[in-house]
């Protein structure tokens, strides 16, 4: 079996995957093995104004979000074990529809898309099962690996490790405007990582490429 790029193939897409999941977490191992965690109001690890390298644990979904922001009754170790879980519940299913889409030669792009999902889900699901395993807490302390005491929390309780922040543009709200006006507001201000660019770019080429995708069943190509 041969790499290919123009037609993926399983070799390809383990290539693709084993790529990203690598770099992933080689960035989150730098971060977590070399910086204590971002407190707010301090500098940033790497600041270029458009461009900041942070450190900071999202114990949640997408933007920090918690399931029980939206689900109450469940207690934050309930929330997260649930989280976690349904991760690993959905992994399963992605895998097998990206092997199901290769085994019949189903449009590139979307292989692509579903390498990039895959790969970004994999990436952060590793940090949320093993990392409080793993490491030592970062609070005002830079992680050890495999500490004596143990990790900082149990299995499937881990917090993913996002680093990267671009604010773009800052303005403050008119007064005017109810509930926001008179506060600051910082276009993109949230921290993610690079399992998360993998997973957005992956759903971007989904939705800007749909009519290519799902118009035609078979494609031995990018275009």
């Amino acid at each position: 079996m041969k790499f290919k790029v123009s037609n993926i193939n399983p070799l390809t897409a383990t290539v693709i995957i084993l790529s990203l999941l690598l770099t992933d977490q080689a960035f989150k191992f730098f971060i977590k093995l070399h910086y204590p965690l971002s407190v707010y109001g301090n500098d940033a690890i790497i600041d270029w104004g458009f461009f900041k390298l942070l450190f900071v644990e999202n114990k949640g979904m997408a933007m920090g979000t918690k399931l029980n922001d939206i689900l109450p009754f469940f207690s934050d170790i309930t929330a997260k074990l649930v989280l976690t879980i349904f991760r690993l519940v959905a992994i399963v299913g992605i895998g097998y529809w990206l092997l199901d889409n290769i085994r019949k030669q189903s449009n590139n792009l979307f292989c692509w898309a579903l390498c990039l999902i895959f790969a970004g889900a994999l990436g952060n699901i590793i940090d949320s099962v093993f990392y409080g395993v793993i490491f030592s807490h970062s609070y005002g302390q830079v992680a050890t690996l495999l500490p004596d005491g143990g990790g900082y929390a149990p299995i499937f309780q881990g917090h993913v490790v996002d680093m990267l922040q671009f604010p773009l543009v800052s303005w403050n709200w008119p007064d005017w405007m109810p509930w926001v006006g008179g506060e600051n507001y910082t276009f993109f201000q949230y921290v993610f990582n690079i399992a998360d660019t993998a997973i957005s770019i992956g759903v971007g080429i989904i939705i800007v490429f749909n009519k290519r995708i799902f118009g035609q069943k078979v494609n031995h190509g990018l275009n």
